[in-house]
């Protein structure tokens, strides 16, 4: 769970010990548009109805490159990676090529159904991909997300595991799925 100072919280994936992936709308302070600071963003490793496994602060941000803070897009750069102070924690999870459609597909997060407990559609799929005017890689899913989801791992099968396809960065108002940044 990444949580910052200025009361954002969102999903993030652990992609190495001392690195995670989110949503870069997540780190957007809602009173200023602007970036939030690393050293008001937090990690909450293994967090379950307000208990946690392990806390990190985080060292620095990497917004995607075109990323417009007040704009909150576009939506293909919205992604962030982050640097923590200290290592978590809790599995790595590999990278996985960009999926067909109709690839089986899993997407967990901190949903604001339920923002205290993680929840994760495990029964979706891949319906599209494509490519926004940045030429950058989007992947349209039909898993279940609400508000809280962004930032959350689009998972596919690699193997006998999961790998990561993607990151969730907007859900769609009147039908099931969103769109995840590859």
């Amino acid at each position: 769970r990444v949580q910052t100072e200025a009361g954002t919280r969102c999903t993030g994936v652990l992609i190495a010990p001392d690195r995670v992936l989110t949503a870069a709308h997540c780190l957007v302070a809602p009173q200023t548009g602007n970036a939030v600071l690393a050293s008001r963003t937090h990690v909450l490793a293994g967090y379950d109805r307000g208990d946690f496994q392990a806390h990190a602060r985080v060292r620095a941000i990497r917004l995607g490159p075109g990323f417009d803070p007040a704009a909150r897009g576009p939506i293909g750069a919205d992604w962030a990676l982050l640097r923590l102070a200290s290592p978590l924690p809790g599995p790595v999870l590999p990278r996985a090529a960009l999926p067909l459609v109709t690839t089986p597909a899993m997407l967990a997060g901190w949903q604001q159904d339920r923002a205290h407990a993680l929840l994760a559609d495990t029964a979706c799929q891949v319906e599209g991909r494509f490519r926004d005017p940045g030429l950058r890689w989007l992947i349209r899913h039909n898993c279940a997300a609400t508000r809280g989801s962004s930032g959350g791992p689009l998972l596919v099968r690699q193997g006998d595991g999961w790998a990561i396809a993607g990151i969730a960065a907007g859900a769609q108002r009147q039908a099931r799925g969103g769109l995840a940044v590859a």
